[in-house]
């Protein structure tokens, strides 16, 4: 199978993904204003949202596709766009009042998706170490332990707003950006991504701590 080949394949597969995610959320895609349910709209923040998706999928398709020029930036370009895209679709959303639940589940969705692929490609071209996808393993453990606590019948306690998760969330993207970019030397990245990854895990850890009662959400902000 030539390269244009199997990146279109992969590629073309989270596309595949995203839009069945997107098709299977649809009835969450209605406009609330002042608290009311106005209509079913997708709404230009949930477009630049998709778009997002999009960018995505195109580094997603590095995975099969080995680092040679001209490509080197292609992934880094595409991951950095829709990192800042993540930022941009957010405050359209809220300027033009438009925020949905639609919106919020894709946000979420894409944003552990691009969690997932840009790590990985990382890694498969010796831009960071393997023991960095436990960053791209995070939610789902986590999620799989808020759901196993649900099966025995433990409770689970809301998870509060957080200063810190955010942000946190921010710098991951801006330093898996740069280390897909063909600039700094691999072992330099490997020395960062230590520095870088265990903060967002510490959060993770803390936040179910606060789910399964452990710690106070009050004094986990």
């Amino acid at each position: 199978m030539g390269t244009a080949l199997r990146w279109t394949t992969v590629s073309g597969m989270v596309v595949g993904f995203e839009l069945g995610y997107l098709w299977t959320h649809l009835d969450a895609g209605r406009v609330e204003r002042a608290g009311d349910r106005v209509r079913r709209s997708l709404g230009v923040a949930n477009v630049v949202t998709l778009t997002r998706g999009g960018l995505y999928a195109v580094v997603a398709g590095f995975v099969v596709v080995p680092p040679h020029e001209p490509l080197l930036w292609v992934p880094a370009a595409s991951y950095g766009a829709g990192a800042a895209l993540d930022w941009f679709d957010g405050v359209v959303a809220r300027e033009l009042g438009r925020t949905t639940e639609l919106g919020t589940r894709l946000d979420l969705a894409f944003d552990t998706l691009g969690f997932v692929v840009a790590p990985l490609v990382a890694v498969v071209w010796g831009r960071l170490p393997v023991w960095y996808l436990s960053l791209s393993a995070a939610r789902y453990v986590f999620k799989a332990g808020v759901a196993w606590r649900r099966r025995r019948g433990h409770p689970v306690f809301a998870l509060p707003e957080s200063r810190v998760r955010r942000p946190l969330a921010a710098f991951q993207m801006v330093f898996i950006t740069v280390a897909l970019a063909p600039v700094l030397p691999a072992g330099v990245l490997r020395v960062a991504a230590a520095v870088a990854l265990l903060p967002s895990l510490l959060v993770f850890l803390r936040d179910y701590l606060v789910v399964s009662g452990r710690l106070d959400g009050r004094n986990a902000q």
